[in-house]
């Protein structure tokens, strides 16, 4: 067919092939100009053959859209109607999503959305035609969208194997464990308890970015440190409580969940409010256990979108963080009900 791997006609192609047929191009002609073979092209016209009554006449003509039916319910399993139909704006909108198309119309791969997340968006955005998350990925297999393939799906996370445990470590034995931490923070049924990490930047660079994450509304906050110390740690909850003022910053911050990096292990001056008096607790995870705190953990793969392993973060500002936050808050999340840590943050 002179298409590489491409083994069927596209609908763009379809419309192309009706305008020729309809302004008398040969078999021939058409089969040069697609890049077809003409028995290709035979099949085609044949598939989308259908009569034209006019008042003295029938007339015999091509349909794209006819065409593209019949081919639609042949790529089915079960030999059935894509569920998708002729709903193209809802194709048109999930593959942009899929593909990270922003409203200027330039592609930003670190904002793609997962099938799943695209699904939602639509249903969110008012679309009513049903389509399961399976059945869209079926359609990506058998090449339905014309831009995308499973390439241009973001990475999928690791599927822990039946029988596999994780290995629990030690804690700090002077700090307090995560194993006293509340039950209100343990099931995520009260706002406020979060987890925190630090992401770092690429070797012989001091810069890092503090990631805070709500356990229960996956909302994410996120501030560039000048180094990991834990004095830049500290003064970033310092701001945040001024800011603040003590009784919301309490209510925002109830817990911390951390693990047992160096600048988190100033426990007493950590905890000390400028107001006076302990400003939250910390509760800190076993050594190497790192899914102790994974709502954390996959916020900053999500982060690491916007700024890889290498990143240089003395060249990040905080404006940049803060829009691959706001884009992170505005994701829709299988866990909230494909509800987005924004919407849920607001009581929405």
């Amino acid at each position: 067919m002179g298409r590489g791997t491409q083994h069927y006609m596209t609908r763009d192609e379809r419309f192309l092939l009706e305008g020729m047929y309809m302004a008398g191009a040969g078999v021939t002609e058409i089969a040069r100009k697609l890049g077809f073979c003409r028995q290709t092209i035979y099949n085609e016209i044949k598939r989308g053959l259908y009569t034209h009554r006019c008042d003295y006449w029938d007339e015999v003509r091509y349909s794209a859209d006819k065409a593209q039916q019949i081919h639609d319910y042949n790529q089915t399993a079960k030999g059935r109607p894509l569920k998708i139909g002729n709903d193209h704006a809802l194709a048109n909108f999930l593959e942009k999503k899929m593909l990270g198309v922003q409203p200027n119309r330039k592609q930003d791969r670190r904002k793609r959305f997962s099938p799943s997340a695209a699904l939602a968006a639509a249903r969110a955005e008012g679309f009513t035609t049903s389509v399961c998350p399976s059945t869209l990925y079926s359609y990506i297999d058998k090449r339905v969208f014309l831009h995308i393939t499973n390439k241009d799906l973001i990475e999928k996370g690791r599927v822990r194997r039946k029988g596999e445990k994780p290995e629990r470590r030690t804690v700090h034995p002077a700090l307090p464990s995560i194993l006293d931490r509340p039950e209100a923070a343990n099931r995520r049924i009260e706002a406020g308890h979060k987890e925190i990490d630090l992401v770092v930047g690429c070797a012989n660079t001091k810069a890092a970015t503090l990631t805070i994450t709500d356990r229960k509304g996956r909302e994410e906050m996120a501030f560039v440190l000048p180094d990991k110390r834990a004095a830049s740690v500290r003064a970033v909850f310092d701001r945040l409580e001024r800011k603040m003022g003590k009784q919301k910053f309490r209510e925002e911050f109830r817990s911390i969940t951390t693990d047992n990096g160096p600048e988190f292990l100033e426990y007493d001056l950590l905890t000390q409010s400028i107001y006076g008096g302990k400003r939250f607790e910390v509760y800190y995870c076993h050594s190497y256990s790192a899914w102790e705190k994974g709502t954390n953990e996959n916020h900053n793969r999500l982060l690491r979108r916007f700024f890889p392993k290498g990143t240089d973060f003395t060249k990040v500002s905080q404006r940049q963080i803060q829009e691959a936050v706001d884009w992170m808050n505005n994701y829709p999340r299988k866990i909230l009900g494909w509800k987005t840590p924004a919407a849920v943050g607001k009581g929405l």
